[in-house]
C-alpha cells in the first residue's frame, strides 16, 4: 500500500525523554506513530548502537558511551556473522538494545493510516564508526559491501515485524551523514555513493525512504529509488525550493514527501507560532507551484512533521513536547484549508 499524504503527521525517532511511557504517548499523539530512540535513557537505545548490533567488529564501550570499530575483532567475528545471515531473529533489534521498540510491538496499531519505523544508514554510520586508526569504515573496502548488505537485512526484518501490526507500515533510513559526504575523504566520490545506495535500496523492501536533518545534494537524493524523503524545511526549504524539476520528477512516480517544519529547539520555536509556521511553509508550496508542481497534487504527497531531533534544550522535553502538540494543530490547520480527508 503507499504511504499516505495528505497533511498527516509523524516524526523523527530521537527523543530527549528518560520516561520510555511519555515517550511512546508523544509518538502515538501524531497519525503514524513510531517507536521513539531514547539516548538518554540508554546508550543502547542510541541510533549507532542500535545500528551496530551484532555487527562483526565493533567495540562498545556502555561506560564511556562510545562506539568503535576494530579491523582485528571483525576478521575475527566475520565467520559467525555469516553463519547466521539467513536467521531474522539474528538482524533484528533485541530487547537489550531497545526496550521502547518491544513496547512499540506490542501495542495494537491496526487502526492507524500506517506505522514507522527506522535505522541508521549505512552512510551516517560508516562515517561515524572509525577504527582502531581513525579512519571511518565507510572507506573501508573491505568493510563497505558488508555494512550495506548487513545493514538491509536489518531493515528488512523490522519491517516485517512492523508490517505484522499494522501491514502499512514503512521505513526511515536515517542519514544525517550525507550532507558531510562530498566533502569527505578522497576515495568515495558522489558517482560510488550513488552506485552503493542504489544497491542498498535494490536489497530493502518497500516502502522504504530517507530521513534527515541537514542540507545534502538534494538532486542525489531525490533521484535515489525511495518512496519518501523526510527533511528540516524549518531551515532548509528555501534551498530545497530551487530543486522544482527534481522534486517533480520525486513526486509524479508516486514518493512523498515529509516537511519538517516545527522546530524543536527552545529558541527558534518561542520565535514562532502556528501562523508564522503557516506562512513559512505555505511561501515554500507557492514557489514549486510557480514552478510546475500543482499544489492540490502536492499536499497529496505530503506529511508534516517537527523539523529535527533535539537533546540539548535546558527545558529537557518540554519544546519538543510542544513541537508535536503544534504538529499536529498545523496540521488540523492546513487540512481543514486545503479540504483534505
Amino acid at each position: 500500500m503507499p504511504i499516505p499524504g495528505n497533511l498527516l503527521t509523524t516524526a523523527m525517532a530521537v527523543m530527549p525523554h528518560t520516561d520510555v511511557d511519555h515517550a511512546l504517548e508523544k509518538a502515538l499523539s501524531l497519525d503514524i506513530p513510531f517507536w521513539p530512540q531514547l539516548p538518554l535513557y540508554s546508550y543502547y537505545e542510541d541510533m549507532y548502537v542500535q545500528a551496530s548490533e551484532h555487527f562483526p567488529g565493533i567495540v562498545l564501550d556502555m561506560e564511556n558511551r562510545t562506539l568503535r570499530f576494530s579491523m582485528e575483532k571483525f576478521i575475527a567475528e566475520l565467520e559467525e556473522a555469516m553463519e547466521h545471515f539467513d536467521d531474522p531473529a539474528y538482524f533484528d533489534i533485541s530487547e537489550t538494545y531497545s526496550v521502547v521498540y518491544h513496547k512499540f510491538l506490542q501495542l495494537d496499531l491496526s487502526d492507524r493510516p500506517a506505522i514507522r519505523g527506522q535505522l541508521e544508514g549505512p552512510i551516517s554510520f560508516g562515517l561515524n564508526v572509525v577504527d582502531q586508526d581513525g579512519r571511518p569504515i565507510l572507506f573501508e573496502d573491505t568493510v563497505r559491501p558488508f555494512m550495506f548488505e548487513f545493514m538491509a537485512k536489518r531493515i528488512n526484518v523490522q519491517l516485517d515485524r512492523l508490517k505484522e501490526k499494522n501491514p502499512n507500515a514503512f521505513m526511515f533510513v536515517d542519514e544525517p551523514g550525507l550532507q558531510f559526504l562530498f566533502s569527505a575523504m578522497a576515495g568515495y566520490d558522489n558517482v560510488s555513493a550513488h552506485k552503493d545506495m542504489e544497491f542498498f535500496f535494490d536489497m530493502i523492501e518497500r516502502p522504504r525512504g530517507v530521513h534527515l536533518c541537514g542540507n545534502p545534494d538534494w538532486d542525489f537524493l531525490l533521484s535515489l529509488d525511495i518512496d519518501i524523503l523526510s527533511l528540516d524545511v524549518y531551515a532548509n526549504g528555501e534551498v530545497f525550493a530551487n530543486y522544482a524539476s527534481s522534486i517533480k520528477r520525486f513526486l509524479d512516480r508516486g514518493a512523498v514527501l515529509a516537511w519538517g517544519i516545527v522546530p524543536t529547539n527552545l529558541e527558534p520555536f518561542e520565535k514562532e507560532d502556528i501562523g508564522s509556521l503557516e506562512n513559512r511553509l505555505e511561501k515554500i508550496w507557492l514557489t514549486l507551484e510557480k514552478a510546475g508542481i500543482p499544489l492540490d497534487f502536492l499536499i497529496s504527497r505530503s506529511l508534516l512533521s517537527p523539523a529535527t531531533c533535539c537533546l540539548v534544550n535546558p527545558d529537557g522535553t518540554k519544546t519538543v513536547d510542544k513541537a508535536f502538540d503544534m504538529i499536529q494543530e498545523l496540521s488540523q490547520r492546513l487540512r481543514g484549508k486545503y479540504a483534505t480527508k
